[in-house]
């Protein structure tokens, strides 16, 4: 008698209404592959883009479908009522407006525990619930669209393909077109107003009294949580941000201190650069160190490969000088920023938006330095640090050039794998190899197809910020060593930078990220 009563009311239900619940199984497709990416991206600037993070974040996800598909399913046996399932909805879209306002202090309590174990608690923390609730609309749907067992099959057929197809085009919307366009708060607003959307079409197929004014409730509710994020006061207390955006590779930030004296380039809540606006020029080590390292190490200077724009100060530098430059930057909404607000003029070099590892295997053109400087945050893109990789840097160096290579490692004993590793990696392919250190956590390495390199011009400190100038000093006349042995030969094949240097990498990201939350 049951099925027979199931089978009744699922004969009952519009042709309209039947549609609905499809475009509701669509809908919700489409949410759960949005939160699965926007939550890593909004964990992204306190805890980085490490493999630690997706695995955190999809294996979440997984745990969450499944504990929805069941709960979904045994609630549905109970009581195919689609107003249950609507319920669940309003509260995931409800709670996944909450996240935006939690993120942040759930990211920074996550930062007391491991990478692995942090990641995975404040995904399961800001997501699981409401993943849940939108993984158990499949369960609901196909118990009340079953007319008959005979018609399950196909009901679980079109259900599955329609909310794969939504999945899919979820996937293209918050890759293509949210995150690059939106912030990652707006893009969260925006999938709640959808959920929010559905679930108060639901009500008008199935007037009943009293039901309008839950979503209406919801949707106020919503309203409140958004407005302060819209309106509220600047996060921080001593700067002041000029500018924010999203990207593919990280929201960009520019935060100025009120004296007008110093102006900060942020990507993922991580300070990269830092500029003296009045004087032009650079305040952070790094950065002369790469030009002047290149241009110590090298008797003829010509043309130099720029491996990451950052906010354009060595491609300027080296131009400044008649040096031709050649630029290749992955991230294209960091041009803009750079000549707004860092003084960079594209027409000075010839800037290529490209993957590196591309244009290396493409082009032709000799260089006599190739500086490589491109960061993910807290580390180098790891496919940037490998045998092959190396070797498409030498074959386009002409003989005598150099490799200039900004980097985070940790050479003291137990701690230095990736140091250990890309010394190894290196000399695998270059016959001279030196580091160079100013003792705060970065190696400035140096390679050639010299056996023994030497400087061949004394280094230049005249343009140097005097912010930056004894550390810079110090640098260049600080040579380091490390254990090749602590490491391996790191190679396209098998490169587990990531796993084994975990720790060093929590270590930086946890002291520039508590730096970030003090301004």
């Amino acid at each position: 008698m049951k099925h027979k009563s199931a089978a009744a009311a699922g004969e009952t239900l519009s042709p309209g209404l039947r549609r609905f619940l499809y475009g509701t199984a669509a809908t919700t497709g489409a949410a759960i592959m949005i939160v699965q990416i926007l939550g890593a991206k909004q964990l992204s600037p306190f805890v980085g883009t490490s493999h630690f993070v997706w695995t955190a974040q999809i294996a979440v996800t997984l745990v969450a479908l499944a504990c929805g598909y069941y709960v979904g399913g045994t609630m549905a046996d109970r009581s195919p009522r689609p107003l249950r399932l609507y319920a669940g909805l309003m509260v995931a879209a409800v709670y996944l407006a909450l996240t935006i306002r939690m993120v942040e202090p759930v990211a920074y309590w996550s930062l007391r525990f491991s990478l692995p174990v942090g990641t995975f608690l404040a995904s399961t923390v800001l997501f699981f619930v409401p993943l849940a609730l939108l993984a158990m609309t499949g369960p609901f749907v196909v118990r009340v669209l079953a007319s008959s067992v005979s018609t399950v099959g196909g009901s679980v057929g079109r259900l599955t393909a329609i909310g794969t197809l939504g999945s899919f085009l979820g996937t293209i919307l918050i890759g293509y077109f949210m995150i690059p366009l939106l912030s990652n708060s707006v893009a969260m607003y925006v999938t709640v107003a959808a959920l929010l959307l559905v679930c108060g079409g639901y009500f008008l197929f199935t007037p009943q009294k009293g039901a309008m004014a839950l979503p209406v409730l919801l949707a106020a509710v919503c309203g409140i949580i958004a407005l302060p994020e819209l309106i509220q006061a600047p996060r921080f207390k001593w700067v002041k941000e000029q500018y924010r955006a999203n990207s593919h590779f990280g929201t960009l930030q520019v935060l100025d201190r009120p004296d007008g004296t110093c102006r900060y380039y942020l990507n993922d809540n991580l300070i990269q650069n830092t500029y003296a606006p009045l004087t032009r020029q650079s305040a952070s080590t790094f950065t002369y160190m790469l030009s002047g390292l290149a241009r110590a190490y090298t008797t003829n200077l010509s043309d130099a490969l720029c491996i990451g724009l950052g906010i354009g100060i060595v491609p300027r530098d080296f131009a400044g000088q008649g040096i031709r430059v050649d630029v290749v930057e992955i991230n294209p909404d960091i041009v803009p920023m750079a000549v707004k607000f860092f003084d960079f003029d594209p027409s000075q070099v010839n800037l290529m938006i490209n993957d590196a590892r591309y244009v290396l295997n493409q082009t032709r053109k000799q260089y006599d330095a190739v500086i490589l400087d491109a960061f993910l945050g807290d580390s180098s893109p790891s496919h940037l640090m490998t045998q092959e990789a190396f070797t498409a840097v030498r074959r386009v160096l002409r003989p005598g050039g150099v490799l200039v290579i900004n980097a985070f490692a940790d050479i003291d004993p137990g701690k230095d794998f990736f140091a250990g590793s890309l010394y190894k990696t290196l000399t695998a392919v270059f016959p001279g190899v030196k580091l160079h250190s100013n003792g705060d956590g970065a190696i400035f390495v140096v390679a050639t197809d010299r056996p023994n390199p030497e400087f061949v011009r004394a280094p230049d400190f005249s343009q140097v910020h005097p912010d930056a100038l004894r550390s810079t000093e110090r640098a260049f006349a600080t040579l380091v060593t490390t254990a090749p042995e602590s490491g391996r030969v790191l190679t396209d094949d098998y490169n587990p930078v990531e796993f084994y240097d975990a720790r060093n990498r929590e270590q930086v990201r946890r002291r520039l990220a508590e730096a970030v939350k003090d301004m």
